[in-house]
């Protein structure tokens, strides 16, 4: 006889036939659905959890391409993620924040809520820099910096003045527009509230109208180096006797113009220029200098502790821009340029 072929019914199934050895019906087949408890969670659409979401984003921001980006994810968490999904959810995040910083301009326009406070000083600096586009275009992108201006400090040269808590806003975008975008950056830096606000610019036409628009009493300031690129022009000059300057004189009146201010120098090379034909590329720097001279006022200037070069902007273009936006053979569709800028922005912005 074969061991348990007679067995007794168990107990435990109350002399019933065992489970085991109950007819089975066939199974019917399961439908897609959402665990509420993913959305409990807060789970995202995926297979990556809210923070390592997050993670791949912040990679994707800060490493010099998408696919360093994924090796640098894949060793930090133990997940394999290949570039063009690590492409693809950064863009994807930067269009968000794109869309949200842009509705809030809008609120801000059409609302007018109470401004924030200001600190004592701010300073506000603009300028643009060039990034490659899909088919060898290169287009500018505008970034204003923003940062509160300290008390000078006693150097070996003379006094030092330090901007620190510097934010950035960037838009590869047209002058108008980017102007109206970069209102809630410079509304949360109190802009509307600080004790008072300078701006060091260049020349160009665009920077003015952006003061304009955003504290039209702005201590406007001309970014010393790019007036001194002016003095050398004129002094590179051809005269009738060989250049308008020596080398020596040329570091003079870039020397007098810091120190002295610009009445002196002007007037120089005025003397100078009279002797150019009417035609002359000369004029046109010499003009340039005149008709800003109001902006060359560096000994004031810096004894009211306002710096007088916008190392912060030209910074915010290597910083924020160009070190993710200007490798080596990299070139950018146009709508994606927006969306990596805004998330350069918040991860420099350190939010």
């Amino acid at each position: 006889m074969q061991r348990g072929t007679n067995r007794a019914p168990s107990k435990r199934t109350g002399g019933k036939p065992s489970r085991w050895n109950a007819p089975t019906a066939s199974a019917q087949p399961a439908g897609l659905g959402f665990s509420p408890l993913d959305e409990e969670l807060g789970l995202l659409p995926g297979t990556l959890t809210p923070r390592l979401h997050e993670t791949l984003v912040r990679l994707g921001t800060t490493q010099r391409s998408f696919a360093k980006a994924s090796v640098e994810f894949a060793w930090h968490t133990g997940t394999t993620i290949h570039a063009d999904t690590a492409r693809r959810r950064t863009e994807a995040a930067g269009t968000v924040l794109v869309a949200h910083e842009t509705a809030e301009a809008e609120r801000i326009l059409h609302e007018h809520p109470e401004p924030p406070p200001g600190p004592a000083t701010l300073v506000i600096s603009v300028d643009g820099a060039m990034v490659p586009l899909v088919g060898g275009e290169w287009r500018e992108v505008r970034t204003v910096a923003i940062g509160n201006v300290q008390p000078p400090v006693v150097g070996r040269e003379g006094p030092v003045i330090h901007t620190t808590n510097l934010s950035y806003f960037s838009r590869m975008t047209d002058s108008t527009t980017f102007t109206k975008q970069a209102l809630p950056e410079l509304q949360r830096r109190g802009i509307e509230r600080a004790g008072r606000v300078g701006a060091v610019v260049d020349g160009a036409v665009w920077c003015q109208t952006f003061l304009d628009y955003h504290y039209p009493e702005a201590v406007r300031i001309l970014d010393l180096p790019h007036a001194r690129e002016h003095l050398t022009a004129i002094g590179q000059t051809m005269g009738p006797n060989g250049t308008l300057l020596s080398e020596t004189d040329q570091q003079r009146v870039r020397d007098d113009l810091r120190n002295q201010g610009p009445d002196g120098v002007l007037a120089e090379l005025r003397s100078l220029v009279v002797a150019c034909p009417p035609d002359a590329e000369v004029h046109r720097h010499l003009a340039y200098l005149e008709t800003r001279r109001a902006q060359l006022q560096y000994p004031q200037f810096a004894a009211d502790g306002w710096p007088i070069g916008s190392g912060i902007v030209e910074s915010a273009n290597k910083l924020v821009v160009e070190d993710r936006l200007k490798g080596a053979g990299m070139h950018w569709a146009e709508p994606n340029v927006n969306p990596m800028l805004a998330l350069r922005n918040a991860y420099c912005n350190e939010r």
